[in-house]
């Protein structure tokens, strides 16, 4: 559908930006916190690039109020941020951990006094390490117990200020790099391992929404979804074959549990042939109906172009670029479902994710037409190699290009009949990138620091800053 008219950004819509616990706070042993998995795992030589980790990451915990006066200043309308289970519970579950707590509390009323809605993600991938060594984290459905209870505790001392709620963040990239890539804590190669983590997980998200309604009622809670719209390499029927098995198992297999709390068909039957499909008991689908969002919240940095597959000789798994060495990425796939394919239509950054904003408004129409939910745009930015002049200047004209495009692309998605609630830029500061490191720069705010040192930690204003400041004020007209 070509643009008719003008509709618009609504007046009340949250231009936002993100941030995730682990990747910004640093403290990770201050204050009570107990260890997190990643606490763990990244001190493990060759986990990450340069044996890269958070324990300082960019000092957001003593630094958010320098941090939030940026905010302000740039204008911001939303801000979402994880807490750090182990940082409430360091233990995962049994005495609650008050200094924790307190901190949370002080960084959402610095967001309240600049007008900065905040969004909290209760989990984006923290998981405490006391509960790895207990019973194995996602692999127990003990977790759902001990996971619905941290929820409790944070919709009870929040749930007076903070009305938008992230469930889990990216369900399906820390269980499948988790699990299945080994790339992630706690590096396991095993599908089957992968799919029984995976419907746990399903479940532990489906009680604490069950637990959100009785706590907060007048909130707006949902998963956030790492979401790669899939295209088929070209009209060949065993290649438009392929598209549908990768948009089934990539999107509809986590996507349509969380909406309407069941799997889907075609998938499940595939499992079920492999003896890949997890344990079912008895209430499990009654617990996942109570899972239905208010909204889908979607992190969206690329698409995926597929084709088929062969069964015998197929090719199975690839390589991440974690490097920024472009062209490294190596194709994937499952035999007899599908293979990755790159795009030749498509430009790419320099870890080989394609820059795709058209992408972005398809997906966005497809959530809408299959799903029928508000969306909230909870990630969208670009990671590059960005440059500190002489005169303390970023000039990331390739960011402003990138986000000014995806922006372009949700207003035609709103022009189509989206209900698009917000947008948030991954990321504000420049943050820890998990496997990527420090050189793997996101934000609006430069930080200095690199792989080998803190140095100053000083925040420094990106040209994309004052761009991004004028967006906000002139409601996305002015791009």
């Amino acid at each position: 559908m070509n643009d008719i008219g003008k509709i618009g950004f609504p007046q009340n819509f949250l231009w936002g930006s993100a941030s995730a616990a682990y990747q910004v706070e640093g403290a990770w042993n201050e204050d009570g916190k107990g260890p997190s998995i990643w606490d763990t795992y990244t001190k493990n030589p060759g986990t990450t690039f340069q044996d890269t980790n958070g324990d300082v990451a960019v000092d957001h915990y003593h630094r958010y109020q320098e941090d939030v006066a940026l905010m302000a200043e740039m204008g911001l309308k939303a801000y979402r941020f994880s807490i750090a289970w182990s940082r409430i519970y360091p233990e995962g579950r049994g005495e609650v951990n008050e200094k924790g707590l307190q901190f949370y509390d002080d960084l959402i009323n610095e967001l309240i006094k600049y007008d900065i809605e905040p969004i909290i993600t209760i989990y984006h991938w923290d998981v405490p390490q006391a509960l790895m060594e207990s019973y194995g984290a996602w692999e127990s459905r003990e977790i759902i117990h001990d996971f619905d209870e941290y929820c409790v505790t944070l919709y009870k001392r929040y749930g007076d200020r903070v009305k938008y709620w992230i469930t889990l963040n990216e369900q399906n990239v820390f269980i499948q790099l988790g699990y299945y890539a080994g790339l992630h804590p706690p590096g396991v190669k095993d599908s089957k391992r992968m799919y029984e983590a995976n419907h746990i997980a399903n479940l532990a998200n489906a009680k604490s929404i069950q637990s959100f309604r009785r706590f907060v009622p007048d909130g707006k809670i949902g998963p956030s979804f790492a979401y790669s719209p899939i295209y088929p390499f070209d009209s060949h029927p065993e290649n438009i074959l392929a598209f549908e098995n990768a948009e089934e198992l990539n999107n509809h297999w986590w996507l349509d549990v969380y909406c309407w709390g069941r799997y889907p068909t075609t998938i499940w039957q595939y499992l079920e042939k492999n003896g890949l499909s997890p344990t079912i008991e008895d209430g499990d689908f009654d617990l996942l109906t109570y899972g239905r969002p208010d909204f889908i919240g979607v992190n969206y940095y690329r698409t995926g172009t597929v084709e088929m597959n062969p069964l015998s000789g197929g090719i199975g798994k690839g390589s991440m670029n974690t490097t920024g060495k472009k062209g490294t990425t190596e194709e994937y796939g499952i035999p007899g479902l599908f293979k990755s394919k790159k795009n030749p239509y498509l430009e790419a950054t320099n870890w080989d994710w394609e820059i795709d904003s058209t992408g972005l408004r398809i997906g966005l129409r497809r959530l809408a037409s299959r799903y029928h939910l508000p969306i909230l745009i909870t990630e969208n930015g670009l990671g590059e190699f960005d440059k500190l002049e002489e005169d303390y200047q970023i000039n990331d004209d390739y960011r402003i290009d990138y986000i000014r495009s995806h922006i372009k692309a949700c207003e035609q998605a709103i022009q189509d009949g989206v209900q698009l609630i917000g947008y948030c830029t991954w990321s504000f500061t420049d943050v820890l990138s998990w496997l990527n490191g420090y050189q793997k720069r996101y934000g609006f705010v430069y930080v200095d620091r690199d792989d080998h040192s803190e140095k100053s930690l000083r925040r420094i204003k990106k040209k994309s800053f004052y761009w991004y400041k004028k967006v906000i004020e002139s409601g996305g007209e002015n791009l």
